[in-house]
Order: structure tokens, then C-alpha cells, then sequence
């Protein structure tokens, strides 16, 4: 997944005001699962529904699906209102779910059957999903002759094969043991990282604390009896995610606290900026575009001894020019030689507005510390913060002069892309005023 508007967000769900109640067949009264249930749902991010058992985390996704009304409030899927299954999601239960009659490729191939494509097409499609989660050779196998975990490969398979706008998954990692578990995890994180997953966003219900954060951009933690939203938290941690970093625990540390103290705030952490962060090399945006005209201009590639050469700037002060515009996509670097990528190519040969626009998206989606300085900034809703806040947090991972580089670069990248500015007589970060805010993948804004 990559992001898809500087702009403007896409909200594919839309939640408001869900309840949902059961008549009591003993009493002739009624008992409340949901109440008042709201939230929604981003293009390209995964939410994780995090509570106990009696918070109603399935009951929000078969309302979703279309499977069950809701007693009162609407649901909302790309601007539809949802009255009876939905055809933009599919979903992975706990259970495999499987016809055990038909073989794995069957099995597969049966989510496609509403969709009445050409058998070909169908079976093509069927053939890739199976080698998206694994399972290329398996083909006629029947359910019985697999593990557990192929099983519910199987079941990964028939929800990709239909390519939703949104995946739900209800707790589908839970039946499997532990580290069959964690390998299932792993992949879809995987798969989700490289940008070859088959849904647009997902929702994941669980009640693991550590597979929420390891899968999620946000958790949305539920009360029980009746299900209600307690708050919501950010996953501002880089992918892929570090169970052992500290970072990481933290979080944990903290959801597990409000999960067993139904009287505890939830405030958002600190932003992460840990040591595993790949630190954004000293370069100014004006030259890397100049370094990029450079190696266009002479047709490139182009060796990096003879830009060096060329510029007459020493290789020590090329290298972090060079090095950033391979962080941001603009070039990469093969035996030494410098290719401008095509986006580089537009980047550098745009005006002054394409420009920034084009450096804005590749500096959020591949420049941790500008991303994290962003969203802390819209975690304020327009309070600016003093820039020993993000020194400190900096210091802990670099020495002081480090960390004040880091800094200084991360404002200057920030500043081109028109993110956010710094004055330096207060010595404070802050929003740019009048600026739509930007979308960053997996980390909606409009909160």
C-alpha cells in the first residue's frame, strides 16, 4: 500500500451511532451487545477492535458484512448505506470455514462464484491467491489432509481471491497454535508491508494486545456489557514491528493497563523514535533536485567518483545528497553507478508546486522522522510543540549534535513539503495554517 492523496483521505466505513439489542426469550426483555457504537474506517489502513469477550468486537463486524441490522444507527460502506450484505468486504472467521467435499483450490475458487467470472479468469485468480498465502502445490488437496495452518491459508486465500475494498477478520489467528500462529501473523504483516496485499484496509477483532500493535496503524479499545468505544490509540511505530523494542512494550504496557482498569484514561504515548529508525541523511531538497538534473543531463547512470568530480565537492559531502535521494525513491545506486528513478526524473523536472506535492508523499512514506514530527503535530489539533520535545526523545538515540542534525533536516524537509514550519524564536513546531492536512498511510487525520 502506498499513499494514494497528499490531499484527502478516503473513508470506506462509515459507523455511527451503532446499537445493536437481542430480545431475552426467558424475560420478554432484551439485552444490549453494542451501544452507541462510532467509528470509521480510512483507505489503506488496518484497525484493530481490541476488547474482551461481551464487547461486542464479532457483532460490529457482522453488521459490516451486511450479515446482521443494526437495532438503531447506520453503517456506511463507500458512501453506501448498508441494508444487506455488503459486497465491498469479505471476512476470515476464528474457524476455517471450509467445505471439506471440495479441494483447496475449490474451496478458493467458491468465493468467486457471485462475481460470475470467466471460469479461466476465476481459475487464474484462484491460482494467485493460493501463491499469495503460500499454498502453490496444494491445489487438490483436501481440508482433512492439511494442518491447521494451511487450513486457514485456505481461508486467507478465498477472502484475497475476491480482492475486497475492506477485509475483516475475526480473530483468525486464535484457533492456531502459538507458533503457527506467528508465522500466519508474520506473512500478512509481510504481505500487507510490501504493498501486495489484496484489500484496501482491514479490520482485525481480536483480543490479543501484541498482535493488535504488530498488525495495526490504530486500535480502538471497547468496553463490555453493553460494547462501547473507550478511545482509540495510534500505532506510530515504524514497520515492520519489534516486539522486543522499547517502544513497542511501552504500548503494550499501556493497553494492557487500561484493558484491566476500566477507570484508566487513554492518552496517546510519546511519538516513537527509536534507534532502529533509519536516520534521514543531512541533504537539502534543493540538492538533491540538483543532483538528480545532473545525472539526467548526462544521460545517466552516472559513476558517483565522476559526479563528485563534476560538482568538485568532496565524496563525504555527495554521499548524504546521494543517500537521501535513494530514502525517497528519486535514484538508485548499482556498482557504484547513479540512476534517476522516474518519479526522481518528474520530481526534478516539475515546477515548484508539482514539486513539492511529489516530495511531500515520497518524504511521508519513507522518512520516519518527518512522518512521526506530522502526525505528533495532528495529534495536537493545531498546538504547536517546543522542539525540545522531539530533542529529547532524539537524544536518547543520538548524541547531542546528532540529534540536532536529525532535527534541523526533518524541518527542512518538512518545511519544502509544506507539512508543518519551525520559528525560531519560540523555538516551536507547528502546523502550517490553512493547510488541508496530508494523508499518511495507515494513520488517518480527521480524528
Amino acid at each position: 500500500m502506498s499513499i494514494k492523496s497528499m490531499t484527502a483521505t478516503e473513508t470506506l466505513l462509515s459507523i455511527e451511532g451503532l446499537t445493536k439489542t437481542y430480545p431475552r426469550p426467558d424475560s420478554g426483555g432484551s439485552f444490549t451487545v453494542l451501544e452507541n457504537v462510532s467509528l470509521s474506517v480510512e483507505k489503506g489502513e488496518i484497525v484493530a477492535l481490541l476488547g474482551r469477550s461481551g464487547s461486542g468486537k464479532s457483532t460490529i463486524l457482522r453488521t459490516v458484512a451486511g450479515l446482521i441490522s443494526a437495532s438503531s444507527g447506520k453503517i456506511y460502506s463507500s458512501g453506501r448505506l448498508v441494508t444487506e450484505p455488503n459486497p465491498d468486504v469479505t471476512m476470515v472467521f476464528q474457524s476455517f470455514a471450509l467445505l471439506p467435499w471440495l479441494t483447496v483450490l475449490e474451496n478458493v475458487e467458491i468465493g468467486l462464484e457471485a462475481q460470475k467470472l470467466d471460469p479461466k479468469v476465476a481459475r487464474k485468480r484462484s491460482l494467485q491467491a493460493l501463491r499469495l498465502v503460500g499454498l502453490e502445490g496444494f491445489e487438490k488437496a483436501h481440508p482433512r489432509e492439511l494442518s491447521g495452518g494451511m487450513q486457514q491459508r485456505v481461508g486467507f486465500a478465498r477472502a484475497f481471491v475476491v480482492r475486497p475494498r475492506l477485509l475483516l477478520l475475526d480473530e483468525p489467528f486464535s484457533a492456531l497454535d502459538v507458533l503457527t500462529a506467528e508465522n500466519l501473523r508474520g506473512e500478512i504483516a509481510d504481505l500487507w508491508e510490501d504493498g501486495d496485499f489484496p484489500a484496501e484496509s482491514v479490520i482485525l477483532v481480536t483480543h490479543n494486545i501484541e498482535e493488535a500493535i504488530m498488525l495495526a496503524d490504530r486500535v480502538i479499545i471497547l468496553g463490555s456489557n453493553p460494547g462501547r468505544i473507550r478511545g482509540q490509540l495510534q500505532v506510530n511505530l515504524a514497520r515492520p514491528r519489534q516486539r522486543n523494542s522499547s517502544a513497542f512494550r511501552a504500548m503494550a504496557d499501556h493497553i494492557y493497563t487500561i484493558m484491566t482498569n476500566p477507570e484508566t484514561k487513554i492518552r496517546p504515548l510519546a511519538p516513537s523514535l527509536q534507534a532502529g529508525a533509519v536516520p534521514l541523511p543531512h541533504a537539502r531538497p534543493g540538492a538533491i533536485s540538483g543532483l538528480l538534473e545532473l545525472v539526467q543531463e548526462h544521460g545517466g547512470p552516472e559513476d558517483v567518483a565522476v559526479i563528485s568530480e563534476r560538482l568538485r565537492i568532496e565524496a563525504d559531502d555527495l554521499l548524504p545528497i546521494l543517500d537521501a535521494a535513494v530514502m525517497l525513491g528519486f535514484a538508485t545506486v548499482s556498482e557504484g553507478d547513479v540512476s534517476v528513478t522516474e518519479i526522481g526524473l518528474a520530481f526534478a523536472s516539475a515546477d515548484v508546486e508539482d514539486a513539492r506535492d511529489i516530495f511531500k508523499e515520497h518524504v511521508l512514506e519513507n522518512a520516519p522522522l518527518v512522518r512521526t514530527i506530522y502526525k505528533a503535530l495532528m495529534a495536537t489539533h493545531g498546538k504547536p510543540i517546543k522542539e525540545d520535545f522531539f530533542l529529547d526523545i532524539l537524544d536518547e538515540n543520538y548524541s547531542e549534535k546528532e540529534a540536532r542534525n536529525q532535527f534541523e533536516t526533518a524541518i527542512a524537509w518538512g518545511m519544502y513539503s509544506g507539512l508543518y514550519e519551525y520559528d525560531s524564536d519560540d523555538k516551536v513546531v507547528q502546523l502550517v495554517e490553512d493547510e488541508p492536512a496530508a494523508e499518511v498511510r495507515g494513520e488517518p487525520m480527521d480524528e
